[in-house]
């Protein structure tokens, strides 16, 4: 019953969003009706529904869910995690790595919920600066580890095919907590992703 009332809460966010970009192309002087056009407000709706899925994720739960003790504290990374995203502000594509490395206190997870942390807060509307700090926190929270180091670089298309236009500029954003506030640990973790930050 619970799955049913779900399936119908989204048929009509689907609906409406369909409804939405028919006008949308109308306003944009265009015929909703062409050809071309006519199941293209249902590919758009369901490519939105799917690019902000992460606001019905869970990071905590994702990160509990392979939560393991380990009576270990070495540093562990996890690099190069592909991630997709929309600003926010213009509703464009941005698109880079993130480079994530924590040290255990006492607890480990899957080496994939990592990388789904990253998808469960990409997968919304965005700006980069506070995706980096909630991958951060969110791991914080639920793994209370000695240390934590977020580094995400990205391209953004609002910078790239519109206003400013330039299409070889790299965001690069951070967020260090615990044993990497100190140099030691931030310049070993910054070496061993390869990264240019300094």
């Amino acid at each position: 019953m619970a799955y049913k009332k779900v399936e119908q809460y989204e048929d009509k966010i689907t609906s409406g969003l369909l409804e939405n970009y028919r006008e949308t192309l109308s306003l944009l002087g265009e015929d909703p009706k062409r050809e071309g056009l006519l199941k293209t407000p249902e590919r758009v709706a369901k490519s939105m529904q799917y690019m902000t899925q992460g606001y019905s994720m869970d990071a905590h739960a994702i990160l509990n869910a392979a939560k393991f003790h380990e009576e270990i504290s070495e540093m562990i990374i996890v690099k190069d995690i592909e991630l997709y995203s929309l600003c926010e502000h213009h509703m464009l594509p941005f698109f880079g790595k993130a480079h994530i490395a924590y040290i255990p206190n006492g607890w480990i997870t899957g080496l994939s919920k990592i990388a789904r942390v990253v998808d469960v807060f990409s997968r919304r509307l965005q700006v980069q600066e506070r995706l980096t700090t909630q991958i951060l926190d969110a791991i914080k929270t639920t793994l209370n580890p000695l240390g934590i180091a977020v580094v995400i670089e990205a391209s953004h298309l609002c910078m790239m095919m519109r206003g400013v236009q330039k299409q070889n500029s790299v965001t690069t954003t951070s967020a260090f907590w615990g044993e990497f506030e100190r140099n030691e640990s931030r310049s070993e973790f910054i070496r061993l992703i390869g990264s240019k930050l300094h």
